[in-house]
């Protein structure tokens, strides 16, 4: 069904108050009306230490939102800027130490991640090209969540690219609970999905139950919500 905007607005403002309880400086931007989907920050840049890349998004009703964001990082980090030639998704970005894993997907594409090697590989990044075939971004199925650990769905358990990692194998029917948020030795989780619960207990770390309901039904998790440096 379509999201309700009050229950929406509460579960964002619990979203945000999680992040500052973990010790984060959060900064909420103004509604971007013109771009229904700009809630999904994280799309528009993907922050480093040494620089910010302001992406080219995959889809054209999203492409605008870039000029909106891009003075916020510019704030901190120096810029580099995509062409309109490629695209990419911050979605799709996974970052564990020095290693990047880009999804190819529907909103990225492979001039989007030769782009973004080019501004990233000088800094001693690596970047490793990962096709996705089920989920709209690389970050909806695999993401890091410590300890050398990945959370992902099984179609992705034994990737190549993923070897040096201990996994954590979530069922389809749980795929949703992929989007878990790592930060502060925190994990973040959607609220709803006990076998992943279960799994990620595991790893010895305080856990945070988030309702993401109305996020889910546009296609959207908790990694979604934030631009995290």
């Amino acid at each position: 069904g379509a999201p309700d905007i009050a229950a929406t607005t509460r579960q964002f403002l619990a979203y945000v108050e999680t992040l500052l309880q973990l010790g984060l400086k959060v900064t909420v931007l103004p509604a971007a009306a013109d771009y229904p989907d700009a809630h999904f920050v994280e799309d528009t840049a993907v922050v480093m230490p040494e620089l910010a890349v302001i992406t080219h998004p995959g889809a054209p009703s999203r492409q605008g939102e870039v000029d909106t964001i891009a003075p916020v990082p510019a704030g901190f980090r120096p810029l580099a800027r995509m062409s309109e030639r490629g695209h990419m998704d911050g979605g799709d970005v996974l970052l564990v130490d020095k290693q990047f894993f880009i999804g190819l997907t529907a909103r990225t594409d492979e001039q989007g991640i030769r782009e973004f090697a080019a501004a990233v590989e000088p800094h001693g990044y690596q970047v490793a090209a990962i096709e996705v075939s089920a989920g709209l971004h690389l970050k909806s199925i695999v993401n890091y969540v410590g300890r050398n650990t990945l959370l992902l769905t099984e179609g992705y358990v034994n990737h190549p690219a993923f070897s040096g990692f201990n996994s954590i194998v979530i069922p389809e029917e749980e795929a949703y609970a992929g989007n878990t948020l790592w930060i502060n030795d925190t994990l973040i989780t959607p609220q709803g999905y006990p076998y992943t619960l279960g799994e990620i207990s595991k790893l010895g770390m305080p856990i945070v139950q988030l309702d993401t309901s109305e996020f889910k039904k546009m296609d959207g998790g908790l990694t979604c919500l934030s631009l995290r440096f």
